[in-house]
């Protein structure tokens, strides 16, 4: 910048460039030239043994890279015009500006102009209409919130005259060595003389001559897979890799065709040189042998690895290497479809299929021909999307009591599942691949319990109140083996059942509905569990039972035989006390253990006697429960959102009947009955008869 010498020498110091296009389109990049403007390089970088990234010095060279020049500290955004008689310099900063430098002799002198009284955020240089011109734009916006400035820059002003024919001198383009042919031609420039002060003009050329010159070796680089090897006489010569076989035949040549091995040589790319010396003759010229299949793949529009029974889904087979004409394909989707094809990796036609049944299938493809064969195998999942979820967990558990919670989903084969599972109030759910999460409640009270389920493109979610207290009571009940060939052994038969035993219980003795849940238990032989809840500070109903006298009134009305009720086909199901335990289990605080065995005494009762409740249920291999909705509808939210109110989404068939009559009996005394009519189940059409 000073004018002074670097002491910056080969081989410790050089000159680095950065190579870094500019994502702005509008302003130049780390390098920059013009075909406009031969011989004219600007480029940011430093000096040293090595590219140092924070340092972006700039430099300029007018004879294409002999000699170079320092011209600023700072890498400048860099717009030629009239064809590089005026190069103009902004500086590449985030901060406003309102000055800019120019130059009139390539570099070797700068000037300042305030292109502008308002300091601008530069965004863009535009020359209009091109480099041939003096009239630039500068554009850019005063605030972030502005609206663009663009200022118009007129050089033209600067210039009193056109340049003529003596303010040219001729230039010869020469490498360091001083030789002027140059991928295989030797030019010659005319370039504007520094001390002219003209203008070039849009007619300006710069091409003077241009002789083609005759090949030599330098004009000659090794060929793909050759490397090259220097002689002691400083010579080189390019030899084959020990991984390369200069004979091999390419991969598209086909039987029939002929094909030219390498020497080893091959013109540079650009080279324009002709005659002379060439290390590409004497080339011989091979039959094309027939060539094993080879880099055989199997891909499926769309790269989806699963889709629905009865959809279309289409494979695309591909061959890299190899004969093609002389090759069959021997096609197996693995549902039972075979086929043999040939020419298909040649015509590119695709294969189109549709799987009916769910499953995992392996899709496989062969290509054989004389010289051998090849395979590629992909699979490929059919599924059947997610029908139904239901959250099953026991809905009152002691404080730090280990919980588990099960997600039953429909089809149960679903595999490759995602369940996340949201807890109360915390804002972050668990993700698990099993379709279970153990997990406590450390403080008492009401807990909403949420799991989802993502399978493939489809979600569904369920949810659930969990109350937690510090002690209460858990009486064990059994059922008759009458009850498990009703039982089809599903969440919502179960949930049935239980509030079927609830009501009835508090219906008889007195005692308040919301300190009593039956919770009916999974699998056979069907077994349940009574909870009797700490009462709640609320005012006493009438004939309300204390809470200290709740297992003995329950007791005794079991030992009565005071509770039945009746079941579709003729069955009367009595409710008793088992005599075979004796004590109730306490969480959380002192106690025994206590068991209520509910004994089903299965009476044929006359069907003119009164209208019976039923059941009714379809049983196509007995675990088929009937549908006990009438219309529900499913809720999906994302997995990230907890807040929302969600909804058992499990649909089923009805199974209760709506339309039972009622008859009103005498007390059960010397087999004479009486009964009322009890809404027993949350729903509204379920109805039960209770004596």
């Amino acid at each position: 910048m000073t004018g002074k010498q670097t002491n910056c020498k080969p081989p410790e110091c050089h000159l680095h460039l950065h190579l870094r296009w500019a994502d702005n389109p509008y302003v130049s990049g780390t390098v920059h030239t013009k075909d406009t403007a031969p011989g004219l390089i600007m480029g940011a970088g430093n000096l040293g043994s090595q590219l140092v990234e924070y340092k972006e010095e700039m430099y300029i060279t007018s004879d294409c890279g002999k000699t170079w020049r320092q011209v600023f500290e700072e890498e400048h955004h860099i717009l030629y015009l009239d064809h590089g008689g005026v190069i103009v310099a902004i500086k590449d900063t985030s901060i406003p500006l309102k000055i800019l430098k120019f130059s009139v002799d390539e570099g070797y002198s700068w000037s300042v102009h305030n292109f502008t009284s308002t300091s601008v955020f530069v965004d863009g240089l535009l020359s209009e209409p091109g480099d041939e011109t003096l009239v630039m734009t500068v554009f850019g916006h005063i605030s972030y919130r502005s609206e663009w400035e663009l200022v118009k820059v007129d050089f033209r002003p600067s210039f009193f005259r056109e340049c003529t024919e003596e303010d040219y001198e001729s230039w010869n383009l020469s490498n360091l060595q001083g030789e002027r042919c140059i991928m295989g031609q030797q030019r010659s420039f005319r370039k504007r003389k520094t001390s002219s002060w003209c203008i070039k003009g849009k007619s300006f050329t710069s091409a003077l001559t241009s002789r083609i010159c005759q090949c030599e070796s330098t004009d000659y680089v090794c060929d793909y897979g050759f490397e090259q090897e220097v002689t002691q006489k400083q010579t080189s010569r390019c030899f084959a890799d020990f991984w390369f076989n200069p004979e091999a035949p390419p991969d598209d040549c086909t039987v029939g065709q002929t094909y030219t091995s390498t020497t080893g040589y091959r013109k540079v790319v650009s080279n324009v040189c002709e005659g002379g010396i060439d290390l590409q003759e004497n080339l011989a010229r091979y039959q094309c042998p027939l060539i094993a299949p080879k880099g055989l793949r199997i891909t499926i529009k769309g790269d989806s690895m699963a889709v629905k029974p009865g959809e279309d889904i289409t494979f695309i087979v591909r061959q890299d290497q190899g004969d093609i004409l002389n090759t069959k394909y021997q096609v197996d989707l693995g549902d039972g479809f075979k086929a043999i094809y040939v020419n298909l990796t040649l015509m590119g036609e695709p294969i189109r299929h549709r799987y009916e049944t769910p499953g995992i299938y392996r899709v496989s493809v062969k290509a054989e021909n004389v010289a051998g064969h090849d395979e590629a195998i992909i699979y490929v999942q059919v599924i059947t999307p997610l029908q139904a979820l239901h959250l099953e967990v026991v809905p009152v558990v002691g404080r730090n009591q280990e919980v588990n919670l099960s997600a039953v989903i429909q089809p149960s084969n679903a595999n490759l599942s995602v369940y996340y599972w949201w807890i109360g109030n915390n804002p972050q759910p668990f993700l698990t691949l099993d379709s279970y999460l153990l997990t406590r409640f450390g403080e008492a009270g009401e807990f909403r319990v949420t799991v989802q389920v993502v399978y493939w493109n489809s979600m569904l979610q369920d949810s659930k109140v969990v109350r937690v207290f510090n002690e209460f009571q858990v009486v064990p009940l059994t059922f008759s083996k009458h009850l498990d060939t009703y039982n089809p052994n599903i969440p919502e038969w179960r949930e049935d059942i239980g509030q079927i035993v609830t009501r009835l219980l508090a219906k008889e003795t007195n005692i308040p509905e919301q300190t009593l849940v039956a919770v009916v238990k999974p699998g056979l032989p069907t077994s349940a569990d009574l909870y009797l809840l700490p009462p709640a500070n609320q005012p006493k109903r009438k004939r309300s039972v204390p809470a200290d006298k709740r297992t003995s009134v329950i007791k005794q009305a079991l030992n009565a035989h005071n509770i039945t009720f009746f079941l579709r086909g003729g069955f009367w199901v009595l409710v008793t006390l088992s005599d075979s335990e004796s004590e109730s289990r306490t969480i959380g605080g002192a106690g025994g253990y206590w068991a209520i065995v509910i004994i089903f005494a299965i009476c044929l009762v006359a069907v003119g006697a009164f209208i019976l409740y039923k059941f009714k249920r379809k049983m196509p291999g007995r675990n088929v429960y009937a549908q006990m909705h009438n219309e529900k509808e499913q809720e999906m939210t994302s997995p990230v959102n907890h807040s929302e109110d969600t909804q058992n989404i499990i649909q089923g068939e009805e199974f209760i009947d709506d339309d039972m009559d009622t008859q009103t009996l005498g007390h059960a005394r010397a087999g004479n009955h009486s009964g009322v009519v009890l809404s027993i189940n949350s729903r509204e059409m379920h109805n039960y008869l209770v004596s």
